[in-house]
């Protein structure tokens, strides 16, 4: 069963919530982040990434860092650009693009039930990322950021979705990349929770690092408090959970900065041993087990001889592990890609132009165009209890910070 709680979220005004809210605080860089503060001072990025607010290339200590987050969320308060909720409540979110719609429920999740297996994992976690992202928790008392969660859909879940935005939404405004955003306020919150613990299982999309975070916080929390029982907020993590079917991945791309000491005639000698090479127009590949490869101002197509291994496994059968398997790892020197600094990784949403990009001005020698992890795969493997590949995928439209904050 997946057990939810509601919450009374601390929030901004209807009228401020488009200038507040904000990106994800790890997708986009330090520069991007000064120029949009510079640009809106309401973004909730001097929030989330607080360190764009000293001099650039000072390197500010993080005590000093979490102070300025927790300055700034407090002069958002007593602005009175916040209030919280006058009861606890769920509510109803919705993302749409022109080609896509996504809508879940926002609500408070058990650490224990991750730490029991029910909400599922496929991703190991940096542990410098999970330390920055718990001493922002414990310096603001708050979750600023939503876990993104998927869960396999049910009549029940899908009904009570589906008339909570027959209401009047809370939220609904255009961000600046296109993307509306509808929230709806749920105050009777019985039929929720019960519809929920209907639902087996909850499978983390995207916050890995967040939903780690949250759990030594709250280890923290739990040793300061002598009267611990158990109810208490920091207990809980706000997410936002939606049906898996309505979900798309889109593809995490690669890029390198060498040839590994080879040639070209012979790094791609030595690609043909597991891959039928052609030269291509498109820049996508358009099925499993091809990849489109761009070097020298040259598109390629590689398509994996199945045939030529062994049967592989729900985890070796994935794209990024073809390709890290058979070709980065024994041709390209990338044994590790979470700590080989000859690699990098485009969110799909950067798009073909971003890896042109990268090779054009020098910056990389060849990239590689994915073809995208289905929502299939994430859940076999989590149900299996494994670990993907890093970088295996890139969820789009990403949920934004600043709209429902879980204070604890």
């Amino acid at each position: 069963m997946a057990i939810i709680k509601p919450f009374r979220a601390l929030r901004p005004t209807f009228e401020l919530a488009k200038q507040v809210s904000c990106v994800p605080y790890d997708v986009i860089y330090e520069s991007e982040v000064r120029r949009f503060i510079e640009a809106n001072p309401l973004s909730f990025l001097r929030v989330t990434r607080s360190e764009a607010e000293f001099p650039e290339g000072s390197n500010p200590p993080f005590e000093a860092v979490f102070a300025k987050a927790r300055e700034n969320l407090q002069r958002f308060i007593e602005d009175e650009i916040f209030a919280t909720e006058a009861e606890p409540c769920v509510y109803v979110y919705r993302l749409e693009t022109e080609t896509h719609a996504q809508t879940g429920v926002v609500a408070c999740c058990s650490l224990d039930e991750y730490e029991l297996g029910t909400i599922k994992k496929h991703e190991k976690t940096r542990p410098d990322k999970v330390e920055d992202r718990t001493n922002h928790m414990l310096a603001l008392n708050a979750q600023t950021g939503l876990i993104f969660l998927a869960f396999r859909g049910t009549p029940e879940s899908k009904r009570l979705i589906f008339e909570a935005t027959q209401g009047k939404p809370i939220y609904n405004f255009h961000c600046s990349d296109g993307i509306k955003q509808t929230v709806w306020r749920v105050s009777l919150t019985e039929d929720f929770i019960r519809a929920f613990a209907e639902i087996p299982a909850l499978y983390i999309a995207d916050g890995h690092h967040r939903m780690e975070s949250a759990k030594l916080a709250r280890k923290t929390l739990r040793e300061q408090n002598p009267n611990h029982t158990g109810a208490e907020d920091y207990n809980f993590v706000v997410a936002g959970m939606f049906p898996s079917e309505d979900l798309r991945i889109l593809a995490y791309n690669r890029v390198v900065k060498d040839l590994n000491g080879l040639t070209e005639d012979k790094f791609f000698e030595r690609v043909r041993e597991n891959f039928i090479v052609t030269e291509a127009v498109e820049k996508t590949p358009c099925n499993h087990g091809e990849f489109c490869l761009y070097l020298d101002g040259k598109w390629y197509k590689l398509k994996f001889v199945a045939d030529s291994v062994q049967q592989l496994n729900v985890i070796e059968n994935l794209d990024v592990s073809i390709l890290q398997n058979y070709l980065l790892a024994p041709i390209l020197g990338i044994d590790d890609p979470r700590t080989n600094k000859r690699i990098g990784f485009v969110g799909g949403a950067r798009g073909i132009a971003e890896l042109e990009k990268f090779v054009d001005e020098g910056t990389a020698k060849l990239a590689f165009s994915m073809f995208p992890t289905t929502m299939e795969d994430l859940l076999a493997v989590s149900d299996m209890d494994e670990i993907m590949p890093p970088k295996s995928t890139w969820f789009e439209p990403k949920l934004r910070d600043g709209l429902l904050i879980h204070l604890i």
